[in-house]
């Protein structure tokens, strides 16, 4: 009270009006743990302990919780969620590599025990009641330091120096989970078989650094591939965003809409409008790859054939009714698909050349389709099968020669 009376005493009775009205200069209340996402919830179905205890990737949430029981501060959780994430991202790609033991009968190559494992330490954060005051807004920014360090988002080390290229490359979770959750993502897969390798390319050695994103449409409204990328794209030589598309064939998509058409996300949620960007009054409604479409098409890169996709959907300027068009958009036209959809992979793909573009960069970039993995035409239930299998390490190879042709043509 006494600060109070000394403000009384200069100002007079109208400052003691506000000063009484005013919140008390307190710490933050804590907040209460937070809901199990739709995501998270999914873990206690069968076939995702079933991968995390394949692929003895069942150790890392406990070993987790274990380890924010010890914190006693924000600081030392902070540390705590870092060190854990990371963790998990760097053993993921050791394992996809074939570096360190072989834990489980799941092949090496399985982009799934880093997607389960991780939303099991999302669950453990969430629910985590710490004997301090953890605020809402605490939890939530222990869960995105998380989430970027176990994605491989905050660890691209692209190499300095003249006489090697750059190549900065990413992949997307498994989604429709609903539908088959048994589902592995190849681009997640390839993004981990790929992080930190090196390719000879026709000029000299090549670094590729990955990361994988998340299939919700909130994260990308966020920013989190313009936060991930904007610091790495200005040091790169190419880049390539990856994604699962269309069976049997692989798709370089041309073109990219500015528009969510729907689908939901791993949450459950939709979203139908326009990309949402910032500085909105600049945003193009159509951003095009400068990936060097011709001579990959042309290039033998694998089993699979390899297109290049100019097809999009647009409402022509002045109309008002959709419209496909296979050779690219018509000028003034508003976009309603890309080459590559509505959904997320045209999302990433039109923010990662959108943002090649506001930030001035002159370099390849742009949207690679792989074929949908799919599993032996017999197994309905098992999480793996010898066709499932061999067809993932095919897309990953065939991706990488494909990052490498685009390297020896840039």
């Amino acid at each position: 009270m006494s600060r109070i009376r000394a403000r009384v005493t200069v100002v007079g009775a109208a400052a003691l009006t506000f000063a009484l009205a005013a919140p008390p200069l307190v710490a933050a209340e804590p907040g209460a743990p937070a809901p199990v996402t739709v995501e998270e919830a999914r873990l206690d179905r069968a076939v995702p302990q079933e991968i995390l205890r394949r692929s003895g990737f069942d150790t890392v949430a406990p070993e987790f919780a274990g380890a924010l029981g010890h914190a006693r501060t924000y600081q030392q959780a902070e540390r705590a969620v870092v060190r854990h994430a990371s963790s998990l991202w760097d053993r993921a790609v050791d394992r996809a590599q074939g570096r360190g033991p072989v834990r489980g009968d799941l092949s090496r190559d399985d982009d799934r025990p880093l997607y389960w494992a991780r939303l099991a330490m999302t669950r453990e954060l969430r629910q985590w009641e710490p004997g301090f005051g953890l605020t809402t807004g605490q939890r939530d920014r222990l869960v995105d330091r998380l989430e970027r360090a176990s994605r491989g988002q905050d660890s691209m080390n692209l190499p300095a120096g003249k006489g090697v290229k750059r190549i900065v490359m990413t992949g997307f979770d498994p989604f429709t989970l609903d539908r088959d959750i048994r589902i592995s993502n190849p681009s997640g897969a390839t993004a981990l078989a790929l992080d930190g390798t090196w390719i000879r390319t026709a000029d000299g050695p090549a670094r590729i650094e990955t990361a994988v994103f998340p299939v919700r449409w909130q994260d990308f409204a966020d920013g989190t591939v313009e936060r991930t990328l904007r610091k790495q794209l200005p040091k790169a030589d190419l880049f390539t965003t990856v994604s699962q598309g269309r069976v049997g064939r692989i798709d370089i998509e041309r073109t990219n809409g500015a528009w969510r058409g729907g689908f939901g996300d791993n949450l459950n949620v939709s979203r139908t409008e326009t990309v949402p960007v910032s500085d909105p009054a600049t945003q193009p409604q159509w951003t095009t790859t400068t990936l060097p479409y011709a001579a990959i098409v042309a290039a033998k890169t694998g089993p699979f054939p390899v297109f290049d996709n100019t097809a999009v959907t647009e409402i022509p300027a002045g109309s008002t009714t959709p419209v496909a068009r296979p050779d690219g958009p018509t000028p003034g036209s508003t976009a309603r698909a890309g080459g590559g959809g509505d959904y997320l992979s045209n999302e990433i793909a039109y923010r990662a050349t959108l943002l090649r573009d506001r930030l001035g960069l002159k370099i390849p970039g742009g949207h690679v389709h792989t074929p949908v993995l799919q599993f032996d035409a017999a197994n309905t239930t098992e999480i793996t099968d010898p066709v499932f299998v061999k067809n993932r390490l095919e897309i990953i190879a065939q991706v990488r020669e494909i990052i490498r042709v685009a390297a020896d043509a840039s």
